[in-house]
């Protein structure tokens, strides 16, 4: 205890370290009665002591992004700072559930039966599947495994299995590999299990991998329900179950590390000798930025006469993905399917209703759901008084309208956001219970469980059988209860997300399937794979924090959270719920929704394993004869051969089979649009007009048109010079005012859709007078702020001696923006006072000042001119108070403008007006001209062209990023890494000798292999205790966990004096590292992280959850997630080869101390 401290805390804690104890399953505390004691289909009424709701619930959106195989929960790298606000829904159905087929017989016959992945019922299918699948094997021994059909397997079932499954149960068994893309929740995994009972009966064996270890130990339990303990074995980064058994479920990087080995090996020798089938779920990850590369590997790297079954959802390209695993293993079947065996309705919520969001037809959007009808009945409701008014007001109400909607859509679609009570009234009311909410936040999901904390969504008899449930539960694991969510849990309502502990979540998974949880607000990972269906999918925001901004989702993204909707056998339609959000409504929904799918993208990059693993031959280090046979085996890959394989990517498949044919279509278009542009241009027109009309008309309307163009120009040449004339007004009053008070201001900008924005914002000053030596520098350096002074000079007047410059501004949607003048709509005379709230204390100036040079510099451009351009940049919850007390632009008058435009500038507005007056009178001039009417045909024709040309280079660009998409690409980082592993003497690419430092990165699963090596081999690390060992590797594995900025007064560990000088010394020679990498190019992360390091030291030297966690200022979901990374390194330590063994060791002790409740895994 004396090697810790607290981060900034007065006091010392002392406990006692509690006793280590078994860590048994869970479900056995859960033993509920039957779940149709519930009546699915007869929910009471809402018992809530509250009439129709009108309460306030914040808003909250994140990012989500991949982390490892270790826990996909850590995809939730949110931006948290904001607040969290709930939603409604709407019915319709969107096209692909009403698709039929005409060969699909008596399809509602499987509605009686649960399959695969159905939670709910217990059915007799689940409770004697096992007995069927024995009676099979049985038969196969007897009669051998020519009984083998597709109605063999199909009998395992009391249902009628899908066409879909049928037809990839029937590719199997002809000996074909299979892809099978369907819609999420329609029964993939029964046919992986058909393939496991025909593999299991023939006395081979079947390997079954998913991308999350939370999923494979689902499949695991599931699979042991079905074959029997015996029969089923799990394989993760830290545990091991009956590996040696015929049915061996694992994660996907575990199988590819297995190929590697294989690679080069005579096929008797290979660890998949025994393997007939490998089943790769959730296929569609190959699409995944982080971690994609590993399910083309396995492709690549698996022996052809394995067969592959490759489950995916629904994408737009299963066809290249067949191709190409065809074109490399060998033949390939696809079978593919749109059809939900539950339909989905579509909903939309807004504040008062829950509405269809589709037509009737289900092909477009309903029109009550727009935004001119929002309008319409908000103007509606004390538009006019009497008629004469109405007569009165009537042209103006024609064009005001529509001026508000595209000045301020927000002001329109803001009062009908609902709140989480307002969407879970309609829900409940409807009978759409039990629901997965999705919130793209923890914090969203915590504060949603906590606003309906005083709702009632249990009867009397569940409410005590949770409390059952968590009393047993807390028995059993009592540092792994979230107090926090307890109150909510008798309520009905719970939350899912990666800042919860993953026991905590899988007892909420299992009350969830057992009815006794309604309301499930979860984070978009719950959506990939897991086990829990509902009737009812939430979706609160169609747009997420990532690390580029804030994006919309994709209609894949979209699709696959609507795929939990639905119970098979339970629900005779799913329903799926699209919230009304300020930034969002049911015409961005639609837009996603018939976006079409996104298709699969390569993203096969090299990595030091990989071309460690693909290169090596002889070893340095030889320790037995055996070695030497082993070696002999397995020779080293030549940079050719290497590159064959490599070159197999599914990159370069499509490359080579699209990329031609969209190049030529592309080339196609581009010559179009130049022979297009030739017909409109002055002089086509021109000639079409000297040809049509007769000499003199020509002449005239040629005169005219010559004088229109001239005078045009002078317009232009004038709405320039009112633009300067107002920067030049502009520039002192900010000048003035950026030495007094902080005033307040309107920002405008117009959109690539015509959309009119306007933006309330504080002003901060002028950026070269701020102390912000970030935002200056940026300002200054980078080209992208650059300045055309040229056109000031040109244009404006001797006596301005500066053009426009930039300046920041907060918006009161908590945004930093950086502007010049040419984006000031106006400025007002009130504001924050600059002065401090305490004597002492810094002014609000440089409080923001401060605030705004502290966060990373991510600005994106709003809009551009050649008057300089717009960005913003979100803010942070610091600034979230200030942003807050910006009016809205409606409590400001003209009165309290501080604007005052020169004389120069009202002149120069009047010529302007006088010139844009003179060129309508020619326009009009020229269509009172004898040859007008034939000359409007001229210009007619050319619009349409202008509209087709549009068109077309709209068709170029999608056709420009789909072949960007699909460029080739991985042989290039592939070298770039070769020879960083050659110069640091890992592996003689030229010998393919491979020196210790190289076999033990290829032995390592991380990262960057080669760095956590360089690491392992260091003997710095003999001296250290294995609480430091652990401390220090879980420095190297801390990438993507953060303290919450939310947890104010909170503490984490420090780590000793002796750890924070290791990692001091490893810092510097990762710097070195950095400078090699750098050197060939390769831009592979090297993490080293000593923020968290006190957090591990301080659990692996023996302290209790409950001690580590109070006060703690990281969510417990993430220190168990840093945990288990590192007790997974740890646990690495003693399988690498060539590591000294005072390491190995110390690296068991710490990883026996830490693997403990309540972070061990939950295996059974």
């Amino acid at each position: 205890m004396a090697a810790f401290s607290i981060s900034h805390s007065p006091f010392t804690r002392i406990h006692s370290i509690n006793k280590l104890s078994p860590f048994p399953l869970l479900r056995p505390f859960l033993q509920f009665r039957p779940l149709q004691f519930f009546h699915f289909n007869n929910h009471s009424r809402f018992t809530a002591p509250y009439k129709f709701p009108n309460s306030v619930f914040p808003i909250e959106s994140s990012s989500q992004l991949s982390d490892d195989e270790n826990e996909a929960d850590s995809d939730e790298e949110e931006d948290d700072d904001v607040a969290a606000e709930e939603y409604d829904v709407v019915s319709g159905e969107i096209g692909e559930d009403s698709e039929q087929d005409e060969d699909e017989e008596n399809d509602d016959v499987s509605e009686e039966s649960g399959g695969i992945g159905v939670s709910g019922r217990e059915s007799r299918y689940e409770e004697f599947k096992w007995q069927r699948v024995e009676r099979i094997i049985n038969e196969v021994r007897e009669f051998g495994e020519e009984i083998i059909d597709v109605e063999e397997l199909a009998s395992v079932y009391d249902f009628r299995i899908d066409k879909f499954q049928r037809s990839s149960i029937q590719a199997f068994l002809r000996g074909s590999s299979v892809v099978v893309s369907a819609p999420t929740s329609s029964g993939k995994t029964l046919i992986a299990e058909a393939a496991a009972v025909a593999t299991v009966a023939r006395g081979k064996r079947l390997f079954y991998t998913t991308p999350l270890k939370a999923l494979s130990n689902q499949k695991f339990r599931d699979f042991r329900e079905t074959f029997g303990d015996s029969n089923v074995g799990l394989l993760t980064g830290d545990s091991a179950v009956n590996r040696d058994a015929p049915v061996l479920i694992m994660t996907t990087e575990i199988l590819r590390n297995m190929l590697y080995q294989s690679v080069g090996m005579a096929s008797s020798e290979s660890a998949l000798s025994h393997v007939d089938v490998i089943i790769l779920d959730e296929v569609h990850y190959l699409s995944d930025i982080s971690r994609g590369t590993v399910w083309e590997e396995i492709v690549i790297y698996s022996p052809k006469q394995v067969q592959l079954i490759c489950l995916s959802a629904t994408v737009a390209n299963p066809d290249e993905l067949a191709g190409w695993i065809g074109q490399i293993h060998g033949k390939t079947e696809l079978v593919t399917s749109s059809k939900r065996p539950v339909p989905l309705t579509w909903h939309f919520s807004t504040k008062t209703a829950l509405l269809p969001l589709l037509d009737e037809k289900g092909t477009g959007m309903n029109r009550r759901l727009s935004l001119n009808q929002f309008q319409l009945d908000s103007s509606g409701e004390n538009m006019y008084r009497d008629e004469g008014s109405r007569r009165r007001k009537s042209r103006k109400y024609q064009f005001d309208v529509p001026a508000r909607a595209k000045n301020d859509m927000n002001s329109t679609r803001r009062p009908q956001v609902p709140q989480v009570r307002d969407t879970l009234w309609h829900l409940e009311a409807r009978d759409m219970l039990p629901a997965v909410w999705f919130i793209f936040s923890r914090k969203g999901c915590d504060a949603a469980v906590q606003y309906l904390e005083e709702s009632k969504l249990l009867n009397e008899l569940e409410i005590t059988e949770v409390e059952l449930a968590l009393k047993r539960f807390r028995a059993q694991y009592p540092d792994a209860v979230r107090e926090s969510s307890a109150k909510g849990l008798l309520r009905g309502v719970a939350a899912h997300h990666a800042g919860c502990l993953p026991l905590w979540k899988s007892f909420i998974e299992e009350l969830f399937q057992k009815g006794l949880v309604k309301v499930v607000f979860a984070t978009e990972t719950l959506a990939a794979g897991m086990n829990m269906p509902a009737r009812t999918a939430v979706i609160s925001s169609l747009s997420k924090r990532t690390e580029s901004g804030r994006t919309l989702l994709n209609s894949n993204e979209l699709l696959q959270m609507a795929g939990r909707a639905g119970r098979r056998g339970i629900d005779e339609r799913g329903h799926v719920v699209l919230v009304q959000t300020p930034n969002e409504g049911a015409e961005e929904c639609c837009k996603v929704l018939f976006s079409g799918l996104e298709p699969l993208v390569s993203q096969f990059t090299a990595s030091y394993g990989m071309v460690l693993n693909l290169l090596a031959g002889a070893k340095v280090t030889r320790t037995s004869p055996e070695t030497d046979e082993s070696d002999a085996s397995r020779s080293g890959r030549t940079l050719e051969e290497a590159r064959k394989l490599v070159e197999q990517s599914f990159g370069n498949y499509v490359g080579s089979n699209v990329m031609i044919t969209a190049k030529e279509e592309l080339a196609r278009i581009q010559n179009e649009i130049e022979l297009l542009a030739s017909e409109i241009t002055d002089e086509a027109i021109d000639k079409k007009s000297r040809k049509l009309l007769s000499q003199s008309a020509y002449k005239e309307i040629a005169d005219l048109q010559e004088e229109l163009r001239a005078e045009k120009r002078i317009r232009t040449d004038l709405r320039r010079k009112i633009e300067l004339e107002r920067v030049f007004s502009l520039k002192p009053l900010l000048e003035e005012l950026g030495n007094g008070h902080l005033p307040f201001m309107c920002l405008q900008h117009t959109d690539s859709d015509g959309v009119q924005h306007q933006i309330p914002a504080v002003y901060l000053g002028n950026v070269d007078s701020l102390k912000a030596s970030k935002v200056k520098n940026m300002v200054n350096e980078s080209d992208s702020f650059a300045l055309n002074m040229e056109i000031c000079s040109s244009d404006a007047k001797s006596d301005h001696a500066a053009g426009p410059s930039y300046h920041v501004a907060l918006g009161s949607d908590n945004s930093w923006y950086i502007f010049t003048e040419k984006w000031i709509k106006t400025v007002y005379k009130t504001g924050f006072p600059d002065a401090a709230l305490v004597i002492g204390d810094a002014l609000p100036r440089e409080i923001m000042t401060t605030l705004l040079d502290k966060v990373d510099m991510q600005w994106e451009k709003v809009a551009e001119s050649e008057l300089g351009g717009l960005w913003c940049m979100d803010g942070s919850l610091e600034t979230w108070s200030w942003s807050l007390n910006v009016p809205v632009l409606s409590s400001l008058s003209e009165e309290d403008e501080a604007l005052q435009f020169s004389e120069t500038y009202q002149n120069a507005v009047e010529s302007y007006k006088d010139q844009r007056n003179k060129v309508a009178r020619l326009k009009k001039k020229i269509s009172r001209t004898e040859g007008f009417r034939e000359y409007k045909k001229i210009l007619d024709i050319a619009k349409f062209t202008e509209e087709k040309i549009r068109r077309l280079k709209a068709r170029s660009r999608r056709l420009v990023t789909r072949i960007e998409q699909i460029e080739p690409s991985g042989w290039k980082e592939f070298l770039q890494i070769s020879n960083v592993i050659h110069e640091i003497r890992a592996l003689d690419i030229n010998s393919q000798i491979i020196y210790p430092l190289g076999e033990t990165a290829a032995a390592i699963r991380g990262e960057n292999e080669l760095w956590l090596a360089m690491v392992l081999r260091n003997k710095v690390l003999l001296d250290l205790k294995p609480p430091q060992l652990a401390a220090v590797l879980g420095g190297l594995v801390s990438e993507g966990i953060k303290v919450r900025p939310w947890k104010n007064n909170s503490y984490i560990y420090e780590a000793s004096t002796t750890v924070m000088n290791v990692i001091t010394l490893l810092d510097d020679q990762r710097s070195s590292f950095f400078e090699l990498q750098e050197k060939h190019g390769v831009k592979i992360p090297c993490c080293l992280d000593r923020q968290f390091s006190g957090m591990v030291e301080a659990w692996a030297s023996g302290l209790t959850w409950r001690e580590i966690m109070m006060d703690c200022a990281m969510d417990e979901g993430d220190l168990a997630r840093l945990l288990r990374r590192t007790i997974d390194l740890l646990a690495q330590v003693p399988k690498l080869p060539d590591i000294d063994p005072v390491l190995k060791s110390n690296a068991v002790k710490a990883s026996s101390v830490m693997d403990r409740p309540p972070i061990s895994e939950l295996v059974r």
